[in-house]
C-alpha cells in the first residue's frame, strides 16, 4: 500500500533529506588516498547523531555501519572496513537518517583523486540519468515512465542498468511501496499522486548488469568486476513539476 504524505510529513522528510546531504559532503571532504572507509563510517555517524538524528541503516536488516559503502566494482550495501582509499577508485556512499520518526535515503559517488576519462563518463551518465528520472516524477506519469528515463540514458551511452536492485518509497519507513526501477517501460507500472514521496537512485555498470551477491549476505558486485555508480535523490511528487527533497549542492559546493 502506498502511504500518501501531508505538507507537514514532507517537511520532517525534508529535514530528513537535508540531514543526509550534508552528512554526504561531510563525507565527501576527507574522501582522498590513504583514508579508510570504516575513518568515513564513523565520521558519518558522529555528523548525523550531532544534528540530532539517529543513523538509519545501522542495524536495519542486521546491516553493521552507518554507512553503505561500495567502492569500484561493488554496486551497494558494501561494508566499512581497513581498506584505504586509493588514487583512481571510486566509492559510492549510501547514508540514510532517522529523525522526528521519518527517514532520510540519500547516495552520490564520489572519485578519489584523479579517475580514467572513461569513469568519468561512468559518474556523469549515471548522475544525468537521474535526473532524467526525477523530470518525469510528477502527478499523472508512471513509475515507467521514470525507469525508462533512466535505462534510455544508460544504455544509448554503452553502460547497463543493475535490475536487482530499486528505488522505493519512503516515510516512517526506509522502504515503502512503491518500487522504483531503473529499467522499464512508458506507461506502465503505478500512477504518480500527489503526496507519494520515493527514491530514485540509478546503480549502473560499466560493463555487464549481471551482479554478484557476497557471502556476507549484503554487498553486491559486478560480476565481470567492472566499475559501478550510483546516485541517489528523495523527491516528493507534485502537479508541475518534482519537489526534489535532498540535495547534491553541499557536496558540489565544497569540490568547487
Amino acid at each position: 500500500m502506498i502511504r500518501l504524505k501531508t505538507e507537514e510529513e514532507i517537511e520532517i522528510l525534508k529535514e530528513n533529506a537535508l540531514i543526509v546531504s550534508k552528512t554526504l559532503a561531510e563525507v565527501g571532504k576527507h574522501i582522498a588516498p590513504g583514508i579508510t572507509t570504516l575513518e568515513l563510517n564513523n565520521i558519518a555517524e558522529t555528523f548525523i547523531r550531532d544534528n540530532g538524528a539517529e543513523p538509519a541503516f545501522l542495524g536495519y536488516g542486521g546491516f553493521p555501519y552507518t554507512l553503505c559503502i561500495s567502492v569500484n566494482d561493488v554496486i551497494v550495501h558494501g561494508f566499512a572496513s581497513d581498506y584505504r582509499l586509493v588514487e583512481g577508485d571510486i566509492i559510492s556512499v549510501d547514508c540514510g537518517t532517522l529523525y522526528k520518526g521519518f527517514y532520510g535515503d540519500s547516495a552520490y559517488t564520489f572519485a578519489v583523486g584523479d579517475i580514467s576519462a572513461e569513469t568519468t563518463k561512468l559518474l556523469d551518465v549515471t548522475k544525468k540519468s537521474l535526473y532524467l528520472g526525477i523530470e518525469q516524477a510528477v502527478v499523472g506519469n508512471r513509475i515507467g515512465d521514470i525507469a525508462y528515463a533512466i535505462q534510455q540514458h544508460v544504455e544509448k551511452n554503452g553502460f547497463s542498468v543493475v535490475r536487482e536492485m530499486v528505488g522505493h518509497g519512503i516515510g516512517k519507513k526506509l522502504h515503502e511501496s512503491p518500487e522504483v526501477p531503473n529499467y522499464g517501460k512508458r506507461g506502465q507500472g503505478k500512477k504518480l499522486q500527489e503526496g507519494m514521496v520515493i527514491c530514485i537512485e540509478p546503480m549502473v555498470n560499466a560493463g555487464s548488469r549481471s551482479v554478484k551477491l557476497h557471502d556476507d549476505g549484503w554487498t553486491l558486485s559486478t560480476l565481470d568486476q567492472k566499475k559501478s555508480a550510483h546516485f541517489e535523490l528523495t523527491v516528493a511528487i507534485k502537479k508541475e513539476k518534482p519537489l526534489v527533497l535532498s540535495t547534491f549542492k553541499y557536496i558540489e559546493n565544497s569540490n568547487n
